[in-house]
């Protein structure tokens, strides 16, 4: 039985790798995301318009708890996930927590490319995403740091990202 946690900032491929490490483990792949987003038929940004981030944030506890129980299962989170209501101890406790780390700078880059599905970060210019991200890693480090596995990604091989990883579980 297999249960792998993949963590980090947005941006840093949780669910690409997720999907792909999923297939080569032969397990159930759960973007929790789009799981919330499933179960309460509302958008995550649409529960952080309507409810704020709190209630929001013990949506995401609940979901997590409740996917936390699945066997064999790659499970992405959302990136603030790891860094409330001690949702990196229990996802330690859980299973294998994997910290898909990248300098702030590829982050931003990647964040510029994809930022028309980033309803919340599409109108800032450059300069203020790097300030973004800059200070909401500084806030998140020590919460991924916590994982059991830390790995650079900066790669943009995602087989070779999986093969990696699947050497490390």
């Amino acid at each position: 039985m297999q249960r792998v946690f993949l963590i980090g900032f947005m941006g840093a491929g949780k669910t690409t790798i997720g999907k792909e490490l999923s297939e080569k483990m032969k397990c159930s792949f759960i973007d929790l995301d789009l799981f919330i987003e499933g179960r309460y038929h509302k958008t995550i940004r649409q529960i952080f318009e309507e409810k704020g981030e709190s209630v929001f944030r013990e949506m995401e506890q609940k979901i997590l708890y409740e996917v936390a129980e699945f066997e064999d299962v790659v499970i992405s989170t959302g990136g603030g996930t790891p860094c409330f209501y001690r949702n990196m101890d229990f996802m330690n406790k859980q299973g294998t927590t994997v910290y898909l780390k990248l300098s702030n700078e590829e982050l931003v880059r990647r964040i510029n490319l994809n930022k028309s599905t980033r309803p919340l970060l599409e109108d800032f210019s450059a300069e203020d995403l790097s300030l973004f991200v800059e200070e909401t890693m500084i806030k998140r480090s020590t919460f991924y740091e916590q994982a059991q596995i830390i790995f650079t990604a900066e790669i943009q091989n995602i087989t070779m990202i999986v093969s990696s990883l699947l050497k490390l579980l």
